[in-house]
């Protein structure tokens, strides 16, 4: 069954013109056929088209049920790279695999200042039908190293880096069920004043691993750790 992002589907019943576009004109859906929805926050529901209108299709709400999928709070903080479709890359196999949230931040080494949040936002989406998910993770931009990190946080905190420095592995030091934020540095990596900044703050430094990783695959391979302790 076709899934469809509806972020507001309890209180408008239509889906959004993009995906009325593409359910109507793209997959010819038509009056009578029953479809799936999503709505970000953890829901599913079943549909059936009312008005097969390309532009503004028409649904009635059948029924709805929770993600079942586990919804553990974890978050990764990376800096965004430069070349921008690695970082999509990543935003797209961390909501495959499952998150909280994603926050891009700038540290003292970052290559890039901004990014488009509109299409990361829309990776977000796609990724979430991909993986057949309700729940989407939290997308943060524009902060600073020192403003995320100084954020009151209520769960472990850990920085990846890859200073010559005695480090546990993030696989033996992350707990299950329990809410964690890992940090990523960017290419370059954290400096040593940041890496001294998150310690005061009460973060634990960790190792993914002897081979030195690009940012996205450090930032992936941190998202897939965290998931993995928390599947049952």
């Amino acid at each position: 069954m076709a899934i469809f992002y509806t972020p507001d589907i309890l209180q408008n019943p239509v889906l959004p013109e993009d995906e009325s576009k593409h359910c109507v004109r793209v997959l010819r859906k038509q009056v009578g056929d029953r479809i799936e929805l999503i709505d970000g926050l953890g829901s599913f529901y079943e549909a059936e088209i009312v008005e097969a209108n390309p532009k503004r299709c028409l649904v009635q709400v059948l029924s709805k049920r929770p993600d079942p999928s586990e919804r553990f709070q974890s978050y990764i903080a990376v800096a965004p790279t430069k070349n921008p479709e690695r970082i999509e890359w990543f935003l797209e196999k961390a909501t495959e695999v499952g998150l909280g949230g994603i926050a891009f931040i700038q540290s003292q080494h970052s290559e890039r200042k901004t990014i488009k949040v509109e299409r990361m936002d829309r990776i977000l989406i796609s990724a979430l039908k991909q993986s057949i998910k309700a729940l989407k993770p939290e997308l943060r931009t524009g902060l600073t190293f020192k403003q995320y990190v100084s954020e009151p946080f209520e769960g472990q905190k850990i920085i990846c880096h890859c200073h010559p420095e005695p480090k546990p592995f993030l696989q033996e030091i992350c707990a299950s069920g329990i809410p964690v934020r890992v940090l990523i540095g960017p290419e370059g990596d954290f400096s040593p004043e940041e890496v001294t900044f998150a310690r005061e703050q009460g973060y634990v430094a960790a190792s993914l691993g002897d081979t030195r990783l690009r940012t996205e695959t450090a930032a992936f391979v941190a998202a897939h750790i965290v998931a993995l302790k928390n599947q049952r």
